[in-house]
């Protein structure tokens, strides 16, 4: 995915105005709650001035009273006003985050197998968890701040203007410089926290291929490599983090400094006002204390800023996904694929994996009629697989189309295309759930009963039976408590419940051994029975079943017909049968 610049644009800015303002009830709430917070905040700059005129140089004993209690249920409204506002912000914040959670999800979900290929999964699963507990930082906890200090400096600005209008004046020579850090420093925190954000997802992807690959890296004894590349990484990390933290940290004490040059020339010019009697102490350490009230809360602003901007950035990254085009579209009313039997056409069908690349089949012309079983053959990159995936459009054709019981499949509903096909592949794909709710995969509404007729029919109900809780044991994560030809067994019950009619093997038994292989055919050969499939064929010896036999090579048909047909013509395909049968007798 190309980088962007850490920006939202008008359009993302109106999603989460949208999204903020479906809330907006709550939203009142926490700004009522945050004006109270602001108001006995400026109370108690105005508070002072009694304190010290009526009290400690009057020695009014009613006030002495009357100022203390004053001062609790200014306490007390301020607590109630912090905790309204950050529980109805953070709801809103929550809800704002389940959103961009579920619909990153969703629309990852739904994105092309194409684009699930280009990106990393460590990359991805960032965007869902790193990011987004970024954005809700800012929506969340920075919104409640920089609206609560914006009210409170109203306040204070009021408390100032009040007590000394000309002092006030003097003040804001000084007070605008205060915001420039927050400029400056705002615009390095976001760049810094772009790439911070980016390392981040690289880092997560590495781990994801890391554990995943834990015993390959075992096995070739590469852990000091690893955790090499892994201290490489992090240190990237660690560059990034520490300058996004000297950004941050820079600001504070700039807007100190500037803050303090401030209270000075106050503590200068007001001193010399009650010197000269046209103000009294009480009104010089009210406004003084309003004024340095003031400072806090713009110091703040500062360092919220460098949140907001760090939730710019990890937003602009989550609508870069979301914002991605669908590439597979459907139209807006598709036709519905309706049968139990169909053929399949390929008419002058050509498709490459991106403008620049070398097309992976070329002018490909086939039909295949219904219950036919077609074997696919050939080297390494021929283009078997690339054929296969384009029928339940996981791709779509770059010119030609496809037809299936007579109609373009891109004329047809996806849903209803897909329900048509079920597929076996070569790396059995389970999920970490009972063995009952992986066969259930295939048909969510299967009963019991179709479950255990399914395993039985794939040769797995005895092995099945053999598990501490037989169909309620959980499998762990792609099926690792389980042999080889165990997952692929459960994998094949899967795609016998769903009983579609049109079936691909994508090299199915290419990765078992021997025996396994005998027990898993057999469950091929069930599977297969009435259906138009589709057999993408590692070892030759497994396809004498085949209807028909079609050797890709450099994505064009270069032969074709039964497998005695093909022999005795003795070329490509007798080669690639000579080359393995003189393997297995080595």
């Amino acid at each position: 995915m190309e980088n962007k610049p850490a920006s939202l644009s008008k359009s993302r800015q109106r999603v989460i105005f949208n999204l903020v303002s479906r809330y907006w009830k709550r939203l009142a709430f926490a700004a009522a709650c945050m004006i109270m917070v602001a108001g006995a905040n400026g109370a108690m700059a105005l508070l002072v001035k009694p304190v010290m005129d009526d009290i400690f140089i009057g020695k009014n004993r009613e006030m002495l009273l009357l100022i203390p209690g004053l001062a609790v249920l200014v306490f007390l409204l301020k607590g109630l006003g912090s905790y309204g506002s950050e529980y109805f912000m953070n709801y809103i914040g929550e809800k704002i985050i389940r959103y961009f959670r579920d619909s990153l999800y969703e629309k990852i979900t739904d994105l092309p197998i194409a684009f699930i290929h280009k990106e990393k999964t460590g990359a991805l699963m960032s965007r869902i968890t790193n990011d987004v507990n970024i954005v809700k930082g800012m929506v969340s906890t920075a919104v409640i701040n920089v609206f609560r200090d914006f009210f409170s400096v109203i306040a204070f600005l009021g408390v100032i203007f009040y007590r000394d209008w000309q002092l006030a004046c003097g003040a804001f020579l000084v007070l605008p410089l205060a915001f420039y850090p927050i400029l400056v420093f705002g615009r390095r925190v976001r760049r810094f926290s772009t790439g911070s954000q980016e390392t981040m997802a690289d880092l997560n992807s590495f781990l994801h291929e890391t554990f995943s690959g834990a015993k390959i890296i075992k096995i070739f004894s590469l852990e000091s490599y690893e955790k090499k590349r892994f201290r490489l990484k992090t240190g990237e990390l660690f560059r990034l983090e520490m300058k996004k933290v000297v950004a941050k940290a820079l600001s504070s004490p700039v807007m100190e400094f500037l803050g303090g040059l401030g209270i000075a020339f106050i503590i200068w010019f007001g001193g010399m006002r009650v010197i000269n009697g046209t103000s009294t102490p009480g009104i010089f350490f009210s406004f003084l204390t309003a004024v340095m009230m003031l400072y806090d809360p713009v110091k703040k602003l500062s360092g919220l800023n460098n949140t907001i901007q760090e939730g710019v950035a990890a937003a602009s990254r989550i609508f870069d996904i979301l914002e991605q085009e669908e590439t597979i579209q459907e139209k807006i009313n598709p036709e519905m694929l309706e049968g139990t039997v169909f053929d399949l056409e390929f008419d002058r069908v050509s498709f490459s994996y991106g403008a620049d690349e070398t097309p992976a089949l070329k002018d490909i012309n086939l039909r295949v009629a219904p219950g036919e079983v077609l074997a696919l053959v050939g080297m390494s990159g021929g283009g078997k697989t690339s054929l296969v995936n384009l029928i339940p459009r996981l791709y779509d054709v770059s010119s030609g189309r496809i037809l299936i019981g007579g109609k373009d499949i891109r004329d047809l509903s996806i849903k209803s295309l897909r329900d048509t096909i079920s597929i076996v592949t070569q790396e059995p794909i389970l999920f970490n759930e009972s063995v009952k709710e992986n066969i259930r995969y295939g048909r969510m509404d299967a009963t019991e009963e179709q479950i255990v007729k399914a395993a039985k029919a794939a040769f797995a109900h005895e092995f099945i039976l053999g598990f501490p809780k037989g169909y309620d044991t959980v499998i762990g994560e792609l099926g690792s408590r389980l042999s080889g030809g165990e997952k692929q067994r459960i994998c094949i019950a899967r795609a016998l419940i769903k009983d579609a009619p049109v079936l691909i093997l994508d090299e199915a038994t290419s990765a078992l051994d021997s025996q396994a292989e005998q027990l898993v055919q057999r469950a091929l050969e069930n599977l297969m029975k009435g259906r138009t499939s589709f057999v993408i064929a590692h070892r030759l010896s497994t396809i004498d079943y085949a209807s028909r036999v079609i050797l890709l090579k450099n994505g064009s048909i270069a032969e074709q017909g039964t497998h005695r047909e093909l022999m005795d013509l003795k070329g490509a395909y007798f080669s690639l049968q000579s080359m393995q049968a003189g393997k297995t007798a080595k």
